[in-house]
């Protein structure tokens, strides 16, 4: 059943009183080209905005400033990756939400020059001391025994994200590290501007400390209260942003400072590493100056799979990367053009092979070091045909074997291109929330949580060991055409990551929608089966949908067996730069966050 109409389905009930109004001002001979667009006049009606037009550099962010300081760095003669670094040390500023220098990096780059992709795992290690026997034990402390608790000490691991901007720079930059760190320097200094979505996490983010805080914790989280969160007898521009003003961090200017003049050394072997050892050894945490010393991030080759006209790029694990992979094999075997855009057998196959892909995640993901097992396993003709006859077309399959419960997480996704055609694909996280709620004294910045996505089971692929790297959510995407650069893509926010890069990717192919209007498309999350800390399903999950997808389609998607949810807010953020056919760049945004598009 094809649904093509559901594009313009919005626009055409405005489009209609429109209609009634100037009807008799109309030349039936010829019709107004203006109607049932609604509000807009060219592109998808449901579309916020155009896909962003540059011959020579582009940028796409989660914040304005982060954009136009990636930029500048353009102009200045920075390369991609230049430009990604300093977009990123400024969003660590101004979406202190969603990343940091407390987090962990994942990065695929298209270099012209040799003209292949590089991926770059910036992951850190658990504590060398600290033992699955003792997390057990810490996990009891707090209240849940199977879980790896989500905030304080024992969720901590060893931030890679220093490692990896230097590890960038030093293979693919050009201008020096401290002039791609001033700006945020300089911003953290006098006062950066937070805008209203990040307000919004950041205040969603204070209840969460202040139930740490009533919890009796107060020594762990009483740095963060203070820095992020202070209302009363503080300066203006230190108090908790309210979506209208600025924020101040001096703190965090401080420490980029000393990476600036000291360079990687200053975080992992200096007076960074000594600081964050002297906070975990006073708040009683196992994080130690030798974890920080021994952490080297990995140099590694993407996934790349096909998908009809393209071939769509991932990293492997630890990271869950290959998930987007798998489901876009499954899908190839469907017509989902001649199903139609939105439509319910599109929509309940996109859902079945995500489903299946969860179900080997929670499976087969983990530190490949511990696991041994190689992912492209999942991807064979064989596999890909075996779990696409799973799918029934009439009703939804019980738990595949194997099979999620929802990880959401505060993650912050970009992409930069430069006139070289360099294309950068970044995505940068602190975990859930703001992270740990540990804030080493006087640092400026939170430490990540990433430890939570461990498994307690043993002889669990992810299962806690010292030494040893979480699973992860984070995902940078690529996509090349004819071996040639085509499409820099992430979209954030936890399991609905890979969900959304198969979206993105049908949305384009599939539909022939513009970058755009294939991020601003409706989207759904499946939820609720199991997952790779260990939680077993919840029957056949939940699907969660955004209001662009009209009721009828989910009644017959619900009698297909599909447990249907409303929107709730989180599917995702996504950015995108294109590589269009001639040689012109094309960037996109996200509509449900506070980014921008840029070039020049």
């Amino acid at each position: 059943m094809a649904f093509h109409w559901l594009r313009a389905f919005a626009g055409a009930l405005a489009g209609a009183a429109l209609l009634s109004a100037n009807a008799s001002a109309q030349n039936a001979d010829a019709p107004d080209p203006m109607f049932g667009r609604g509000e807009r006049v060219s592109g998808e009606a449901f579309a916020t905005r155009s896909p962003v037009i540059a011959p020579n550099g582009a940028a796409a962010t989660a914040h304005p400033l982060a954009t136009q300081v990636a930029i500048d760095i353009l102009r200045a003669g920075g390369s991609a990756i230049d430009a990604a670094i300093a977009a990123n040390a400024m969003l660590g500023l101004v979406e202190p939400t969603g990343n940091g220098i407390g987090g962990d990096i994942f990065v695929i780059v298209w270099d012209p020059e040799t003209q292949r992709l590089y991926g770059y795992n910036g992951s850190g290690r658990s504590p060398a001391g600290l033992s699955l026997t003792q997390m057990r034990r810490e996990a009891r402390r707090r209240g849940n025994p199977d879980a790896v608790p989500s905030f304080g000490a024992a969720s901590v691991s060893v931030p890679g994200a220093v490692d990896g901007w230097f590890a960038l720079h030093e293979r693919f930059g050009r201008l020096p590290m401290a002039e791609l760190l001033a700006p945020t320097i300089a911003y953290a200094r006098e006062g950066a501007p937070i805008p209203q979505t990040i307000a919004m996490y950041w205040a969603n983010n204070k209840r969460r400390l202040d139930s740490e805080f009533a919890a009796g914790r107060l020594q762990e989280v009483a740095n963060a209260r203070a820095l992020y969160f202070c209302q009363d007898n503080c300066e203006p521009l230190r108090q908790m942003p309210d979506g209208h003003g600025l924020f101040r961090n001096p703190d965090l200017a401080n420490t980029l400072e000393l990476l600036a003049r000291d360079g990687r050394d200053a975080y992992y072997r200096g007076p960074i590493a000594r600081g964050i050892d002297a906070y975990m050894r006073r708040i009683g945490g196992w994080l130690r100056y030798s974890d920080l010393a021994n952490h080297q991030g990995e140099w590694i080759d993407p996934v790349c799979a096909p998908y009809r006209t393209v071939e769509v790029c991932e990293l492997p694990p630890n990271s869950q990367g290959v998930v987007a992979l798998q489901t876009l094999r499954i899908l190839e075997g469907f017509d989902l053009r001649s199903m139609g855009f939105l439509s319910i057998d599109s929509l309940h196959v996109q859902i079945e092979a995500t489903r299946l892909a969860f179900a080997d995640r929670a499976q087969f993901y983990g530190d490949p070091a511990f696991t041994g097992f190689d992912v492209r396993r999942l991807l064979t003709d064989d596999y890909t045909q075996e779990r696409r006859a799973m799918i029934n077309m009439t009703s939804a399959m019980p738990p595949p074997p194997h099979a999620e419960l929802r990880l959401d997480a505060d993650t912050t996704y970009l992409t930069t291109a430069d006139s070289s055609g360099m294309m950068v694909s970044l995505i940068q996280s602190n975990y859930r929330g703001m992270g740990s709620g540990l804030v080493p004294d006087g640092m400026g910045f939170m430490l990540q949580n990433r430890a939570e996505l461990f498994s307690l089971e043993t002889g669990h692929p992810n299962v806690y060991a010292p030494g040893r790297r979480p699973f992860q959510t984070i995902i940078p995407a690529f996509a090349l055409k004819d071996g040639k650069p085509w499409l820099s893509f992430g979209v954030m926010g936890g399991d609905m990551q890979p969900q959304a890069h198969v979206q993105i990717i049908v949305n384009l192919i599939d539909y022939d929608l513009d970058l755009q209007a294939a991020g601003d498309a409706a989207r759904y999350r499946f939820f609720g089966g199991a997952e790779p800390t260990g939680d077993e399903p919840d029957g056949v999950g939940f699907v969660a949908m955004e209001n662009g997808i009209l009721p009828p389609v989910r009644a017959e998607l619900e009698r297909r067996g599909h447990r249907i949810r409303p929107a709730d807010g989180s599917f995702g953020g996504y950015q995108a730069i294109m590589r269009n056919e001639n040689g012109v760049y094309e960037v996109a945004t996200e509509m449900r966050k506070d980014g921008a598009a840029g070039g020049y």
